[in-house]
């Protein structure tokens, strides 16, 4: 396959948050108390019921030569303004030639948990807050551009019966995903041992909408020595999905709710077969335990199979594996605008390591964009055709859009040069 035949869905990308989100769609009682952009010693950070919430531009280092990456604060005027602006994000995605995006939060956290631990202090606010933050995210964000985004909400986790009321009011507008934290008992939630998610995860089946468990809410788990430098950290950050997946699967939440459906966003897919030949030999030798996964015979690499999606950004040894891992459950995603992303040479970038792994034209079709769709309940072709959706088509749009390496000092003067007119 040619990378300009590819229609890709990238199922993790991030929104920076963009100031005037909560102007909006926060009701007028609660706008005093809601979220803001405020300058603190000169760096943009988000304050809500006086609490600094998450990081304002966390990793957003696209078009950043890697000199200039790292982890101090950045700003709105230092970004590439396609991290914020959803118009200027669409004309990177034809730049990239990415069909469709899931994005997920940046400020909020990658689960939501930041804006819920702030919110929980006054709970009425707080859950305003969340479905504001739904609201700006399902009918500005997303559907500015019909087709070119699956929505992602997020949920008020300091109150479970609002969690499924909030699930039930933004499936009604169409979404079909949220982002939930990874491991719930690292971020001080309960466990998925006992009742205490049973109405959550009966929303989420009643409504057939899909969990992403994003890794970094509960870098915690990673227990780092006092010299480690911050590499450790991100070279394990995989190994969160692996403890999501076991968490989900060990405490029988599938027995429970054999329909749940789970995407571990961000977390590669060259964990899983060793996980998975692991935990088969487990259940066959060591029978005594009476482990009981689904209340059926079946492996649990079978049942893997069935509730969750693996999605990887780059994974060249994986990728030779993915018959033993599933082909009908690997997803690709970009990560713009993050370190770790493949923008803008996406394409090509994950040509070579699909045509590395000798993989089919079928298959690769399931990787780019089918798995993703189905798992999603997302048509790529309601608003164009396959044709158009395709990588050629979609640059063929874009050939203005400068891709080049860029400063964060450059991208600071366009933008006060901008604000100043």
């Amino acid at each position: 396959m040619n990378a300009d035949d590819l229609v890709l869905i990238s199922i993790d990308d991030h929104v920076i948050e963009p100031p005037d989100m909560f102007e909006r769609h926060l009701p007028a009682k609660y706008r005093d108390k809601g979220p803001r952009v405020e300058q603190v010693d000169g760096v943009d950070q988000w304050m809500f019921l006086g609490t600094q919430t998450g990081s304002v531009g966390l990793n957003a280092v696209a078009s950043w030569p890697k000199h200039e990456w790292g982890f101090d604060p950045v700003g709105f005027a230092e970004m590439r303004p396609g991290a914020y602006d959803v118009h200027q994000r669409v004309r990177d995605m034809d730049a990239n030639g990415v069909l469709a995006s899931m994005n997920f939060p940046t400020f909020a956290g990658f689960a939501g948990t930041h804006l819920s631990k702030a919110g929980a202090q006054e709970p009425e606010v707080g859950r305003a807050v969340v479905s504001a933050y739904n609201d700006w995210h399902i009918d500005e964000w997303c559907a500015s551009y019909p087709g070119r985004f699956l929505p992602l909400g997020i949920l008020p986790t300091f109150d479970f019966g609002a969690m499924v009321d909030e699930i039930h009011r933004i499936a009604a507008k169409g979404c079909h995903a949220i982002t939930f934290p990874e491991i719930t008992y690292g971020v001080g939630l309960p466990s998925f041992y006992g009742d205490a998610w049973d109405d959550v995860f009966t929303a989420l089946c009643d409504e057939d909408m899909a969990l992403c468990l994003h890794i970094g809410g509960a870098f915690n788990m990673i227990q780092m020595a006092p010299e480690a430098p911050i590499d450790q950290l991100i070279t394990l950050a995989p190994q969160l999905s692996a403890i999501a997946a076991n968490h989900l699967l060990i405490s029988g939440t599938f027995k429970k709710f054999p329909t749940l459906r789970v995407a571990l966003s961000e977390g590669g897919i060259g964990w899983i077969p060793f996980y998975l030949d692991r935990l088969d030999r487990h259940v066959t030798n060591h029978a005594w335990t009476k482990l009981d996964i689904d209340g059926t015979d079946r492996l649990p690499s079978e049942i893997f199979k069935d509730h969750f999606l693996g999605c990887f950004i780059t994974d060249p040894s994986a990728l030779n594996l993915v018959e033993r891992i599933g082909a009908d459950i690997v997803a690709w995603e970009c990560d713009y605008p993050h370190s770790d992303s493949t923008w803008p040479r996406s394409p090509e970038d994950l040509l070579v390591e699909l045509d590395g792994a000798h993989l089919s034209d079928s298959v690769i079709e399931k990787i780019t964009w089918k798995n993703a769709a189905r798992f999603f309940r997302f048509d790529p072709f309601e608003h164009r055709t396959r044709e158009q959706a395709s990588v050629k088509a979609l640059r063929a749009t874009a050939t203005d859009v400068d891709t080049s390496l860029t400063s964060r000092t450059e991208y600071r003067r366009r933008y006060e040069a901008a604000h100043s007119a």
